[in-house]
């Protein structure tokens, strides 16, 4: 069965997400029949961040909020994601366009090596500190993966993969989604936010037991009761 995730690398809830959606899988009798698709979805397509803007001092710009407030949604988000064993250090975070990442995940997923991508580049960003929106970083990124340093910097000084992040876009739109992470599975079930493990667990189970009765739909049934723990163009809310 298919789980397509939309995802964005900026975005702390997708990393949350990621890590409580692999707890529930290992608990799962049937994990090695599920197929992960990771698809891009961009938070703040428009954003360069072109005078070394701190995530705070975006955070602050964005939601019209102060600084010292910026700071304790920051803590928070750090606690839930230490929570599930992730670091995140918004203090060094480096805010960022994250359009040829999308891409670079993209390449990634041509080598068999999607996963993988997706990965190391939330480390990159969220415990790292690195600047994902520059090309060199990202080119040093794919190498660390096991693609080709050649490659990588062809696609990254191109625009090669530009339409298949844009037309995962335009899926995002089509299906009704709004905010990521958002989980689709067998393009019939949809979830949303960093949900808690068990959630997780209890949507696969009911997706996997109906996975073909049904033929797919573009409409999707909500299975969890809040829309908690997710980023919207608008920023993330806890």
């Amino acid at each position: 069965m298919k789980v397509e995730i939309w995802s964005d690398v900026m975005c702390p809830f997708c990393y949350i997400g990621k890590r409580h959606f692999e707890k529930a899988l290992e608990k799962l009798p049937f994990k090695d029949e599920i197929e992960v698709d990771w698809k891009s979805y961009q938070l703040n397509p428009e954003y360069h961040n072109t005078n070394n803007e701190t995530v705070y001092e975006y955070l602050s710009r964005s939601k019209g909020m102060p600084i010292e407030q910026a700071k304790q949604m920051g803590a928070q988000v750090a606690d839930m994601a230490k929570q599930a064993g992730l670091t995140i250090n918004f203090d060094t975070n480096i805010p960022a366009n994250t359009f040829n990442a999308h891409r670079l995940i993209h390449l990634a997923a041509k080598h068999n090596l999607q996963d993988l991508a997706e990965e190391t580049l939330f480390e990159a960003h969220f415990v790292n500190s690195k600047n994902i929106g520059e090309t060199s970083v990202l080119i040093d990124l794919a190498v660390e993966i096991g693609l080709d340093k050649v490659e990588a910097a062809q696609v990254l000084n191109s625009d090669e993969f530009a339409e298949a992040v844009r037309y995962d876009v335009y899926e995002s739109q089509n299906l009704g989604i709004r905010g990521v992470p958002y989980f689709v599975m067998d393009r019939k079930f949809g979830v949303s936010g960093a949900q808690p493990v068990q959630a997780f667990v209890e949507a696969l189970t009911q997706s996997f037991t109906e996975w073909k009765e049904v033929q797919p739909k573009t409409t999707l049934t909500s299975l969890n009761k809040s829309n908690d723990a997710i980023c919207d163009e608008n920023g993330c809310e806890i």
